[in-house]
Parts: C-alpha cells; structure tokens; sequence
C-alpha cells in the first residue's frame, strides 16, 4: 500500500513538457480546434475572450478501456493549440522516496493502541465488518485512508484495464508538436508527505465511508461513471459512488492542499484568458464540477462559459434529467 500512496502522490502531478512558442490561431483554426476537441468525447467547456479562448477538458483518471470516446480528437486539437496547462506538478525526490519506504509504517497503519472501533460510529463498524468478510480481510488497525485505497483499486478494481488519461495524451501531443505545456502549479514532494503523516485518523474518516459506499455499490458503477463521462452527463458522474469517494479523499480534502490547489486552476485559467489563440487545460472534473468549484468560481467572475451542464438534479438511477 506504501506504493499506492506514491502513485496517488504523482497522479496528482502529470510532468510538464518544455517546448518552443506556437503562432496565434487565426479564428477560423479557433474555431477548428474547439470543435476536433469537443468531437473527442470528453466533456469540455470554452471561455471565449477578445484575446482568445480557454478549453477546459474535465478529466477523470483511470478511463476504462471500454469506455467510448476518441483521444485522437484530443490529440488533433491538441497539436494545434498555442499553450496546455497540465496538473500541479509534484517535485518528489529520491530523499521522499527513501522516506516513504522507511517511514511508510506510520501510514499503513492506525496508531499505537488504537482500532477501528476507536474512531468509527456504530453504523460504520458494522459496514466495516461486512466488507471485511466480503473480501477476507482485517481492516481493524489499519489506517482508513489505506483501507479506502484497498477498497477502490483492489475490490473495485477501478484502475485495471484503463486507457491513457486525457492529461496523458494531451502531454504526449503537446511534446510532439512542441506545443508549449506548463503544470498549473508546484508542490513539493516533501510537504505532500509531511501533510500525509500529520493527518490524524480523523480527517481520513468521510473518504472511508464514501470508499464503503463504493465498494457496496458494486464494480458495474466503474463503467457507469466512464459511461456518463462519454455522454456529459456530469451531475451522474460527480453522484457516482466512485467519483465521490475520489473527491473525499487525501489531498482533495486537505485543509492544507485542497484549497491551494483548486484556486491555482482558477488563477491559470483567468491568465490563460488574456492571451490570444487557444489554451487548452486539462482540468480534474471533480475540482471543474463540483459544488463551489472552479467553474461555479469562474461564473460568479462573470465570464460566459459553454458546454454542459456541471450542476443539476440527478435521478435515482444516477443520470440527470435532459
């Protein structure tokens, strides 16, 4: 599980690519590069300015590989953007590393003395105990945050036969066509772990239970969730069992990140609007769509967005109405 923390650390933090500036779009190629990226199946949004236009592309990760959807339209308008704006980049170093390693113990596990029945209600014991015979496992001692880990990937199974993310393959066509791509910001490796091995158990409870309602949903909403990303419907997926467990959990959550890294994409965003030609970002959908989030931040800034709906009533079915 150590490794699975290290790999939600760098998941955080798609690399940027170093490139020569691209010349301005003309409008008609705008007008091009936001219709071969709408076509690409993502959800997207535009923010179009007397200078240029922003295209916000809201990912999710770990895109089953059954979902459909054309990347390669995302490539094409890609290759033809002026700038790409990409995740926070994560400097992790090999001192994080050998820390994780040696230290990774504090993470894995609940503290000293302490259980389970310790911090949990009534209600949340018994769900624990029957996942714990579902799957034939102790999760007693260990730390909830680990627990939750343990849940989404290895019974859910949510990160197994995925394609490359949309940031993947926006960075792999910004580097070919030396579009130029910076992160949206920096954090370094060495505050992210600090911040992890200070959480008390505490703060790790809400992604436990939204990890528990995950895991009782059932693996069908894993394609449910890639299902209503190809359609836009983004209320079903920011209500699938899935998503919400992914936005309760470390660092989303985090007091210290959470908010730092949400207004690093508005401030990205209001600079990419003053500049001419296309710049195309590749935004966490969850940090885009929800409640107070960065589109509903950009709105209330009194910019004119278009695409689809990010708030809206959803049906018991998961699904929002048309």
């Amino acid at each position: 599980m150590r490794l699975a923390v290290m790999a939600a650390l760098l998941t955080v933090a798609p690399p940027a690519m170093a490139a020569q500036p691209a010349a301005e779009a003309s409008a008609e190629t705008t007008d091009e590069i936001v219709v071969t990226a709408r076509r690409s199946g993502a959800p997207m949004w535009t923010i179009e300015t007397r200078a240029g236009v922003v295209i916000l592309v809201g990912e999710i990760r770990n895109v089953p590989k059954a979902t459909p959807w054309r990347p390669e339209r995302l490539e094409g308008a890609t290759e033809r953007a002026q700038r790409v704006i990409l995740g926070t980049k994560a400097k992790v170093s090999p001192g994080d590393i050998f820390r994780l390693i040696f230290t990774g113990g504090k993470l894995t596990k609940l503290p000293k003395g302490r259980v389970a029945a310790d911090y949990l209600d009534a209600g949340q014991l018994a769900r624990l105990a029957a996942l714990e015979t579902k799957y034939d496992q102790d999760y007693s001692r260990k730390n909830f945050l680990m627990t939750a880990f343990d849940l989404l990937a290895k019974r859910l199974a949510f990160n197994r036969d995925t394609s490359d993310d949309a940031s993947d393959i926006v960075r792999k066509a910004a580097n070919r066509a030396d579009v130029p791509a910076q992160p949206v910001g920096e954090v370094r490796g060495e505050d992210m772990l600090d911040n992890l091995f200070a959480a008390a158990p505490e703060t790790h409870i809400a992604c436990l239970d939204a990890a528990m309602t995950a895991a009782e949903a059932g693996p069908d909403i894993v394609a449910a969730r890639g299902q209503a990303w190809t359609e836009f419907d983004v209320p079903a997926v920011m209500a699938n069992p899935l998503e919400r467990a992914l936005c309760r959990c470390w660092p989303w959550t985090n007091d210290g990140f959470g908010p730092e890294l949400r207004q690093q994409w508005v401030g990205a965003i209001n600079a990419a609007a003053e500049k001419p030609g296309v710049t195309l970002a590749v935004v966490p959908l969850l940090v885009l769509a929800e409640e107070d989030g960065v589109l509903d931040r950009l709105q209330e800034q009194g910019l004119t967005i278009a695409g689809p709906a990010w708030r809206g009533a959803v049906t018991a079915a998961g699904s929002s109405p048309n």
